[in-house]
């Protein structure tokens, strides 16, 4: 393990608040801008497991919640769904209410090109929100405008072991990952998942939009730190902390040092602004 005195709390891109929650800092409100062809890629984190790509103006949306979440949050908002007035590409990686926000879909439905997900959370899409989603497979490819979208494995079906879900079979397959490709930067959305023998055989991407939360159902750290430092020279743009005011689930409360701390070329860890774009 590798261990640096290397602290970024004073950083603009968090703090530790009175809870002891690593929190992010104030949030960057999304402008027309961001939907531009600025000529260049950027990510930007949306808070929680959301994340933006806006590729030479094509514009992906991977995850977001932008309103009615059922929890409280630490943060604002990057945007009000009325205000974004077009998405390419709207995916979804698995069925939990963090991820898949039916009030957010809903309402960006109606500006949204293409929706795509699991078949079993494509199928909730069509019946809870009216909107007609594309489902796949771990393995398919979706391209939209030159972007290309791999689905990738996750292991993340943490409803198999509680038995008030036991309603139906969870599926391993139901829950992903994306690989994207746009304008030749690759970019990896791990995706809520423990860690899995096929993720450390990837082509080494670019970006990854890294999950580094200690818990059972998401990586843990031990795991974090083997998946950053297989791919030493990817950006970590860390997600999935510093957004929900639950100081006692260990799903929301990474804290960016561990990861600072224990990474392989640890100035490559990118400590974002909820809405704060990176330019890859």
């Amino acid at each position: 393990m590798i261990e640096k005195d290397y602290c970024m709390r004073n950083t603009p891109g968090f703090f530790i608040n009175s809870k002891g929650q690593a929190q992010a800092s104030s949030s960057v409100r999304l402008s027309s801008k961001d939907f531009e062809d600025n000529q260049h890629v950027a990510v930007y984190w949306l808070g929680g497991g959301g994340a933006m790509i806006n590729s030479y103006g094509t514009i992906l949306m991977i995850d977001p919640l932008l309103k009615g979440f059922d929890m409280p949050l630490l943060i604002d908002m990057v945007a009000d769904t009325a205000d974004i007035k077009r998405v390419d590409g709207y995916f979804v990686s698995h069925v939990d209410n963090d991820h898949y926000s039916r009030p957010t879909l809903t309402d960006l439905a109606p500006v949204t090109k293409e929706v795509h997900s699991s078949h079993y959370v494509a199928s909730l899409m069509k019946e809870e929100c009216g909107v007609n989603a594309y489902g796949h497979s771990w393995g398919d490819e979706v391209d939209i405008n030159g972007v290309h979208v791999r689905f990738t494995p996750a292991d993340h079906n943490w409803q198999s072991e509680f038995e008030e879900y036991n309603y139906r079979q969870w599926e391993k397959e139901e829950y992903s990952g994306f690989y994207i490709t746009a304008h030749g930067r690759k970019i990896w959305y791990v995706g809520d998942s423990r860690l899995m023998e096929e993720q450390l055989h990837m082509e080494e991407p670019d970006v990854i939009l890294f999950d580094f939360a200690d818990n059972e159902y998401h990586i843990g750290l031990k795991n974090a730190y083997k998946l950053a430092n297989t791919y030493p020279d990817s950006k970590l743009i860390l997600i999935h902390w510093g957004t929900v005011d639950a100081p006692d689930m260990t799903p929301f409360n990474g804290n960016p040092d561990n990861v600072i701390k224990n990474v392989i070329n640890p100035e490559r860890v990118v400590v974002l602004r909820p809405g704060e774009a990176f330019v890859v």
